[in-house]
């Protein structure tokens, strides 16, 4: 049994924007190696948890931790925040995000789009960050595309891309949010490919995805979400295969059929 601690460890999420609770004291953890997904309707508070983590939004109330470390507040309730910048930068540079929209800057190549965080964040030296960028446009199946900018490639290319950017920040867990919602079905499967290429490599990666089968085929642990509580969570075989309650039983029944 590992002594490690979690990579990401959420305990009692409350998240509210006004008087609107959108989490109700959520807990889930990844630890290293572990792909988590969650799967919910629209509305259930999925991306949010998600951005929680990253600490992109505040959360009101609850514990995150990476690596055994907790984040430090000042304030509390709808006052409540980040107390130290500097702790924020490095979790966010160790949690490295993919989003539904790819968010490319327009105005630089692919190969620059991958390299930039890097090599201002980082401070890494330019000439290691190029190698580096264009091996993962390698892993990721665009290493062709390097001089191209974002306008001239398809919706699965950009976002493979910006995979591969979140991968160039070394980062200890890979977070996507609804990463293939954007593409058409063709599109899509390019991007699932990497996905499941990153799991079988073992990386730690806390999933956003309204895809069923992906999240049956690449998670060690599924976790529903409904009207910002976690219903049931398990492993995909049971979750998928034997599902406990009603609210998740329809859930299935309506997204497998699409």
């Amino acid at each position: 049994m590992t002594t490690e601690p979690p990579v990401i460890e959420i305990s009692n999420l409350h998240k509210a924007y006004g008087s609107l609770e959108v989490i109700k004291g959520v807990t889930i953890t990844a630890r290293r190696g572990d792909v988590v997904s969650l799967i919910g309707s629209s509305g259930s508070g999925k991306s949010t948890i998600l951005r929680c983590a990253n600490l992109l939004e505040d959360s009101q109330q609850g514990d995150i931790l990476f690596k055994g470390e907790p984040v430090r507040w000042t304030g509390s309730g709808l006052n409540r925040r980040p107390a130290d910048p500097a702790q924020v930068l490095r979790i966010r540079t160790n949690l490295a995000m993919v989003f539904q929209q790819f968010n490319l800057w327009a105005h630089l190549t692919i190969l620059q789009n991958v390299m930039e965080a890097p090599v201002t964040v980082l401070r890494r030296p330019r000439a290691e960050v190029e190698k580096s960028a264009r091996a993962y446009l390698e892993k990721v199946g665009i290493g062709d595309k390097c001089d191209a900018y974002p306008a001239q490639l398809s919706g699965g290319q950009q976002q493979r891309a910006a995979i591969a950017r979140a991968l160039a920040m070394e980062p200890e867990a890979l977070l996507f949010d609804e990463p293939t919602s954007a593409l058409d079905p063709e599109l899509e499967q390019e991007v699932i490919r990497v996905i499941k290429d990153l799991a079988a490599e073992g990386r730690t990666m806390m999933i956003v995805t309204h895809d069923m089968k992906m999240a049956r085929d690449v998670s060690d642990h599924v976790v529903f979400l409904h009207q910002g509580l976690i219903e049931e969570q398990g492993d995909p075989e049971t979750l998928f295969g034997a599902p406990r309650s009603e609210r998740l039983r329809q859930f299935l029944s309506s997204t497998m059929a699409d």
